[in-house]
């Protein structure tokens, strides 16, 4: 189909190099990233085009070394030429640049994304086989923690992609075991302290007890399946939560929880959202499902945009956490418009006289402003950070200076303290100013869809 060598020849070609010469040649695998999307989307011609076209890029980007197909998407090229074994980047980088112009795929444009491991005859892989491993465990490696580049084998790669595995069995286990829990961290007003939200984070209970925050398991998530199923089970909890709380005559206002870059390409997220919460009698106005910067990237593929899309008009609003650590902040908010962002705790945490910082704060919530989004400040540990940031023009926040996250139950009990107006509040001005400002932008900034 492509007029390029196969596997068989690949294997050939492998046992025949010499090994002796460290830093003679090396290897490059090759990964499409969007066959399966466009066989779903488009059909098997459309993919068969999409093959056709990027192997005849990358045999023209490495030539005269020679590319080999090895799989249904997959790619190998043998670089031997002294100036692609010098510079692996630079070689890398041609590729992409082949292609990233779109290509005509039976009738339908689409531009080829791929991803690349390499790695080269060194003193550690001194075999043809041990470089093959190696640039196999670099194609996963970049496959895992960010598709689309190009990553070197380097010596500690194996015990990252051993660590990670081990993570993604223990989350795989706690799942089989229902040992994932739900906790709560109100959101609140920074001017009087009311709670107009919560998000709910994700814990893993081990096996002795302990209870262990997302951090400590966050490379599981770099698995679709394990994230997809991790994101599912913590709808259906919040869910069972929600309705808890209203059953016990508890107002809550919205919750929201975090989704990964594979729930937007594991099926419906909007289907799967309105099925869990629907079946619960949750109306989705009430949710408000939170996306890292790094989900999207500005990529010319739409398929994150287009789902955010869809659940917007459901009524489901969507926050872009960890705003303004990640790629093009305000490129996000041109391309995928969104109902909330959350300042990054790194910026609450620098909110000093003279640092840059504070200066970044106030840019972002002004901006937010002006396009009607609303902002919370995440990471709030002190009453004087709450007043600086109020101050600014934030109207909501969360961190430890309110409350520590809680399960169900202590949810609930701080549900009702502060709904009966008692100990747990924390308000920062008098009412008489909290009557002015700060109501009118929770009205306008919180119910913003």
């Amino acid at each position: 189909m492509t007029g390029l060598a196969n596997r068989a020849a690949y294997n050939g070609a492998m046992a025949q190099l010499r090994c002796d010469d460290v830093g003679s040649w090396a290897l490059f695998i090759i990964d499409l990233d969007n066959l399966k999307i466009v066989n779903d989307t488009f059909g098997h011609l459309a993919g068969d085009a999409l093959i056709r076209a990027a192997s005849a890029r990358i045999a023209r980007a490495m030539a005269p070394d020679v590319t080999y197909r090895i799989g249904g998407d997959e790619f190998a090229v043998i670089l031997q030429q002294p100036t692609n074994v010098a510079d692996l980047n630079a070689a890398a980088e041609r590729v992409f640049d082949e292609l990233e112009v779109a290509a005509d795929c039976d009738g339908h444009t689409v531009v080829p994304r791929a991803t690349i491991g390499g790695a080269t005859l060194s003193k550690t892989e001194r075999t043809a086989t041990s470089v093959g491993e190696a640039a196999d465990f670099a194609l996963y490696h970049a496959k895992e923690t960010g598709r689309g580049g190009f990553v070197r084998y380097w010596p500690g790669i194996g015990s990252r992609i051993s660590s990670r595995r081990a993570a993604i069995r223990d989350v795989s286990e706690a799942l089989t075991e229902n040992r994932i829990e739900a906790h709560y961290q109100p959101i609140l007003r920074l001017d009087t302290g009311l709670i107009v939200g919560l998000e709910a984070l994700c814990r893993l209970r081990s096996r002795s007890g302990d209870l262990l925050p997302a951090g400590s398991f966050q490379e599981a998530t770099t698995d679709a399946h394990v994230a997809s199923e991790l994101t599912a089970r913590m709808m259906a909890i919040v869910a069972s939560d929600i309705g808890h709380w209203q059953n016990a005559g508890l107002l809550v206002e919205q919750v929201s929880l975090n989704v990964s870059t594979a729930d937007f390409y594991t099926g419906s997220l909007a289907k799967k959202v309105s099925e869990t919460f629907s079946k619960g009698g949750i109306d989705l106005n009430k949710i408000v499902l939170e996306i890292s910067e790094d989900v999207y990237l500005g990529r010319n593929d739409r398929v994150v945009a287009r789902e955010i899309e869809v659940l917007r008009a459901a009524g489901v609003r969507v926050a872009l956490d960890d705003f303004g650590t990640g790629y093009a902040s305000l490129t996000h908010l041109v391309n995928v418009p969104v109902d909330i962002i959350k300042i990054d705790r790194a910026f609450v945490a620098r909110l000093w006289p003279d640092d840059p910082s504070t200066i970044i704060v106030e840019g972002l919530i002004e901006i937010a402003r002006r396009l009607g989004v609303a902002v919370v400040a995440v990471g709030i540990e002190t009453e004087v950070q709450a007043s600086q940031l109020w101050a600014m023009g934030c109207a909501l926040g969360q961190g430890y200076a309110f409350a520590y996250p809680g399960d169900r139950d202590a949810t609930g009990t701080l549900l009702h303290r502060h709904e009966a107006g008692g100990i747990g509040t924390m308000p920062l001005y008098a009412a008489r100013q909290s009557a002015g400002q700060g109501d009118r932008i929770s009205r306008r900034r919180v119910s913003t869809r």
